[in-house]
C-alpha cells in the first residue's frame, strides 16, 4: 500500500531527527516540498544557511550543482539530493574540460572567469570568481579593467550584466531551457490580459522578454519588489515554483504565472523530479550522496569566497 502525504511527512520528520539533518528546498521546488523545509531560497543562500546550522546532514531538494554547492561551503556535512538525476541545462551547458579546453586555446585573452552559481563545482574550480544574479553586476563592476571577461555559463544573464554594466564580456552559449522557453509573444499575451499587473522577469530570460518587463531581477529580490511594490498583481516570469513562495510570504496579492507559448506556465523538469517519496528514501539511506574531490572542492571554495569579499 502506497504511503499518503501525511504518512511520507512524517516519517521524513522522523528521519530527520534521527539524522540530524537540515532540509533545504528551492524556490523552484513543489508546494509540498517547500512547506515541510527548514529553508526555501536560492542555491547560494541556503547552503550558508545549512553551513551555520549543527546539522550533520544537509538534504538538498534542488538540483545536483545545488547540492555541490552545500558541499563546497560544509565539506565536513554529509550532502545528499533525493534524485541524482535532477540536473540543470544550464550547468550542462559547460562542462568542466570544455571550459579548461577553451580557456587553453585562448590563453592570449587573459580571461577573468566569472561563473555563475548555476554551474558545477569543476567549472566553480576553474573560475576567478563566481556571481549570483543578484550580485553579478556587482562583481563585474569590481573585474580588474585591465582583464578581458569570460561569463559563464548564461549567455542571456550575462547580456543583462553588459546592459547594466557596459563592460563588454565574452560570452559562454548556455541557457536555462526553462527561461527561453517564455517569448515576446507570450509575455505580450499576458500583459494584454492582465493590463494592470507589473511583469516580473529572471535575468535568464531572452533580451526580447526583458525589455516587456517592469522589473529583472533574481528570485530574491522578486520578493521584496513585490512586498514593496503598490500594485496588487504580478506576472511573475520565472519557474512556476516561485509563486508558491511568493504567494506564501507575500499575502494579500495575486501571483499570474508567466506563460510560454506552450503552456500556461513554465516547470523545470529536473526541480520536479524530486518527491516527498524520494526526500524520505535519501534521508534514510544517505543516498544518492554528493562527493567532491577535495582538490576541486578547495578552489571552487576560493572562488566562492571571493565572490562573498567582492559582494559584502
Amino acid at each position: 500500500m502506497a504511503s499518503t502525504s501525511t504518512d511520507l511527512v512524517s516519517e521524513i520528520l522522523k528521519l530527520k531527527k534521527q539524522r540530524n539533518a537540515v532540509i533545504l528546498a528551492h524556490n523552484y521546488q513543489t508546494a509540498d516540498i517547500q512547506e515541510l523545509a527548514d529553508f526555501v531560497g536560492d542555491s547560494l543562500g541556503l547552503s550558508y544557511k545549512a553551513a551555520e546550522t549543527g546539522a550533520d546532514v544537509i538534504a538538498f531538494c534542488g538540483v545536483h550543482f545545488m547540492g555541490e554547492t552545500a558541499k563546497i561551503v560544509s565539506p565536513a556535512k554529509t550532502v545528499v539530493i533525493p534524485d541524482m538525476d535532477a540536473g540543470c541545462s544550464l550547468s550542462d551547458s559547460c562542462p568542466a574540460d570544455r571550459l579548461a579546453a577553451y580557456l587553453d586555446e585562448h590563453r592570449e585573452r587573459n580571461y577573468y572567469v566569472i561563473a555563475y552559481i548555476n554551474c558545477s563545482a569543476g567549472v566553480k574550480a576553474l573560475a576567478d570568481v563566481i556571481c549570483t544574479s543578484g550580485n553579478a553586476v556587482k562583481i563585474v563592476e569590481a573585474t580588474p579593467k585591465d582583464r578581458n571577461i569570460l561569463f559563464v555559463p548564461d549567455q542571456n544573464l550575462g547580456a543583462w550584466v553588459m546592459e547594466k554594466t557596459g563592460r563588454p564580456m565574452d560570452l559562454w552559449r548556455g541557457n536555462c531551457y526553462v527561461h527561453v522557453e517564455f517569448t515576446r509573444d507570450s509575455i505580450a499575451r499576458i500583459r494584454a490580459e492582465y493590463p494592470g499587473a507589473k511583469v516580473v522577469a529572471h535575468p535568464e530570460c531572452t533580451h526580447a522578454v526583458r525589455l516587456l518587463a517592469d522589473e529583472v531581477c533574481s528570485t530574491e529580490k522578486m520578493i521584496g519588489y513585490c512586498r514593496d511594490s503598490a500594485a496588487k498583481e504580478f506576472v511573475i516570469v520565472t519557474e512556476s515554483g516561485m509563486l508558491h513562495r511568493l504567494r506564501r510570504e507575500v499575502p494579500g496579492k495575486v501571483f499570474i504565472p508567466g506563460p510560454t507559448d506552450l503552456c500556461s506556465c513554465a516547470d523545470c523538469s529536473y526541480m520536479k523530479l524530486n518527491t516527498l517519496e524520494k526526500l524520505r528514501n535519501c534521508l534514510a539511506d544517505l543516498r544518492p550522496e554528493i562527493t567532491i574531490p577535495e582538490k576541486i572542492r578547495a578552489k571552487a571554495e576560493v572562488s566562492v569566497r571571493r565572490m562573498l569579499e567582492i559582494s559584502r
